[in-house]
């Protein structure tokens, strides 16, 4: 006999969890399954190494949402964030070096260090990405208009949504169309003359991305990560206590508060369909389990191409699902220390370097070499890395006296034109151990293990098409009502009673949970 469920929840990352809660709180009897031993998806703490544990994928938070904090009381849960301080260090290779500070005058002397004019404009561009981020954040927990509308609810719709924008006015509408299409470069130019100061604030518009500082849309990407904040401060990024697994640990216990089942080590071989309407799911190992709605964690690719029969679906749907950009170019490597790296150009451990998001990148034109060599199927050269000690903040991570080091670098393309992954892994994290020791020359005699995750192997360990961090590109033509495809980007689906509520939908990646609290609510409204 197979087990019955009101929902079905496929995948425990952050946003399965976070639709989790909300459906329970709305009084469905709801089943999360997680192929993995843990929940978490993406946001995860493992112990890589004996007493090591490890933000092995995302490793920094800023982006969840303060009402799905408040409203799944997650600080009750465990859920802290430790603000970083200062936010970056960028040493460079003249000996000289970049802090930005959460004190406003601090971050003046250090930037008027390259550029006066920058140190004197940085303030106004700050408010200026407030004030988009204001307008770009009240869409976050909205649904997409119906696209094309088709009812007078669909016009609507879209006249709700031009009237979140009438409070702009002519300069900033301007605005907010140039950072939708403008490359983060030719933003950063409008406002800035250092080179040193611009390589630093163009690291957030390639996190992540296919492109280079040059592409365009970067610029977007760059504001999505000046979204969110910490303890109050919009843009501040931190470490989360207890590593990023802690956030859906948290969300994990609050949804089963609440009611909801969340099982482990249950993997979904398939979604079951008759008659066009979903019927429940099939577990590997031949389980069956019955529910009337299944919504889907999992990536666009994975769960219409493989969990779904694709004959079950419109070809132009299918079609499209195909076309839809999902290979990544991040790589993720965690390190076990015995020590932290001493940089030429600020000697000494620890200091406030540590603390910071330390960038390697001493340019606009080496970040875009970077991307040159990934567009072309080859691992870069010289990768911008971006490294982070999350043990300077909570030294319970690691041994007495150790550390953790986490480095995301661009780029390294999933698909490689000459060669593969599992014959590059090695070579490429010499390559990157080798320009760190070029700021910081004792990084090979303090590394103790070593754990490096390419593209393949963040498709391997966490089940995303292409190792996609977000799901899919946020490029202009993938996002909103065109996320995941032309028509769907209101979380259903194709086949009734099948949601997707993953970051494959609106408003995209990083770990804000507005997918899964947006479909959530779409459900809750279906099943009135």
């Amino acid at each position: 006999m197979a087990k019955k469920f009101d929902i079905v929840i496929v995948g425990a990352g952050h946003n399965g969890l976070v639709a989790a809660a909300y459906l329970a709180r709305g009084g469905k009897d709801v089943l999360v399954l997680e192929r993995r031993e843990m929940v978490g998806g993406c946001a995860v703490t493992e112990q890589v190494w004996p007493g090591y544990r490890v933000s092995t994928g995302a490793y920094l938070q800023s982006l969840l949402l303060d009402q799905i904090v408040r409203d799944l009381e997650l600080k009750r849960y465990g859920y802290h964030v430790e603000p970083k301080e200062p936010p970056f260090f960028s040493p460079f290779p003249d000996g000289r070096y970049l802090f930005m500070w959460q004190d406003a005058a601090r971050t003046h002397e250090e930037v008027a260090k390259f550029s006066r004019r920058d140190a004197a404009r940085l303030p106004e561009y700050e408010a200026h990405l407030e004030r988009l981020a204001e307008v770009v954040e009240s869409l976050l927990l909205v649904t997409p208009p119906e696209f094309p509308p088709s009812s007078i609810g669909g016009f609507l719709d879209w006249l709700k949504l031009a009237g979140k924008l009438r409070g702009l006015s002519a300069k900033e509408m301007a605005a907010l169309v140039r950072i939708f299409t403008q490359s983060a470069s030719d933003f950063l130019d409008d406002w800035f003359e250092s080179p040193e100061l611009k390589v630093t604030l163009a690291t957030d518009g390639v996190i992540g991305a296919n492109g280079g500082p040059r592409s365009a849309g970067t610029a977007y990407i760059l504001l999505h990560h000046c979204m969110g904040g910490v303890g109050g401060r919009r843009g501040v990024w931190g470490f989360v206590r207890g590593g990023m697994g802690a956030v859906c640990d948290a969300m994990a216990e609050s949804a089963k508060s609440r009611g909801a089942v969340i099982r482990t080590e249950a993997g979904v071989e398939r979604i079951q369909v008759r008659g066009n309407r979903v019927t429940g799911v099939v577990l590997q190992g031949g389980e069956e389990i019955e529910a009337r709605t299944v919504l889907s964690n999992a990536d666009p690719k994975v769960t219409f191409l493989r969990l779904l029969d694709p004959s079950v679906l419109p070809d132009s749907f299918a079609d499209e699902i195909r076309r839809f950009r999902s290979e990544g170019t991040s790589c993720k490597i965690n390190l076990a220390l015995n020590g932290l790296p001493d940089f030429r150009c600020l000697p000494g451990t620890p200091g406030p370097q540590h603390r910071a998001t330390m960038h390697l990148c001493p340019s606009i034109d080496y970040v875009e070499r970077a991307w040159d060599d990934a567009k072309y199927g080859r691992p870069s050269q010289a990768p911008l890395l971006e490294m982070t000690v999350p043990t300077m903040y909570d030294p319970s991570l690691a041994p007495a006296g150790r550390h953790v080091m986490g480095i995301f670098l661009q780029y390294a393309p999933y698909t490689l034109r000459e060669s593969n992954w599992d014959h590059e892994r090695e070579p490429f994290a010499e390559r990157v151990i080798d320009l760190i020791a070029g700021y910081a020359p004792n990084i090979r005699s303090i590394i103790e293990h070593r754990q490096v995750l390419t593209p393949l192997d963040l498709e391997r360990r966490f089940g995303i098409t292409g190792g996609n961090i977000f799901h899919g590109e946020m490029s202009l033509d993938q996002m909103f009502v065109m996320r995941p495809a032309a028509g769907w980007g209101r979380y259903r689906t194709p086949v009734d009673g099948l949601y997707l509520c993953g970051s494959g939908t609106h408003p995209g990646g990083g770990v804000m949970g507005a997918p899964g609290y947006n479909c959530a609510r779409e459900v809750l409204r279906d099943l009135r």
